[in-house]
């Protein structure tokens, strides 16, 4: 295959990308896939999920092994609809309004927490929370660190059974 120069507008005018020069532009988001909701109802941007079936998912809770292993969060406003596919962020800059990250974090008020790790919650499917699970037979699934009150970098770390 032949390497190719791309298009490039440049003072009204189309011109293939000059020799020395590139491309800037912004970088935003992260890895998502594209899976069914096979929840019962919709779920919401900022929800974390794993993978109950083929291509599907329903919303995770760290209260028992298999419901645990979060694949990734809800990337698509305000929700997906159950019986619907839609974009689910696997890694990368979640950024969502803090009314709806306030809808997944447990006791959430005024979004996310800069610098605060959040944590699959063991008592409500779907949410997340700043308080990791303490009581032995839940387990600890870390989801991402807040870089502001509306960015969380989702960094899905692997379950931990106490």
């Amino acid at each position: 295959m032949a390497a190719r120069k791309p298009v490039v507008l440049n003072s009204g005018s189309y011109q293939q990308l000059q020799a020395g020069d590139y491309l800037d532009a912004p970088q935003s988001g992260g890895d998502v896939v594209v899976l069914l909701n096979g929840d019962v109802s919709p779920v919401v941007i900022g929800a974390p999920g794993y993978i109950n079936a083929a291509d599907s998912f329903l919303k995770a809770k760290a209260d028992a092994s298999g419901t645990e292993k979060v694949r990734g969060l809800v990337a698509v406003s305000p929700s997906i609809s159950n019986g619907v596919t839609g974009s689910v962020m696997v890694s990368g800059v979640l950024t969502a309004t803090t009314t709806q990250w306030d809808a997944v974090v447990e006791s959430g008020a005024g979004g996310l927490v800069a610098g605060t790790d959040y944590f699959l919650s063991p008592t409500t499917a779907g949410k997340i929370t700043a308080t990791a699970p303490s009581t032995v037979g839940q387990l600890v699934t870390r989801v991402g660190t807040a870089l502001s009150t509306t960015e969380l970098m989702i960094d899905i770390q692997p379950p931990i059974l106490l």
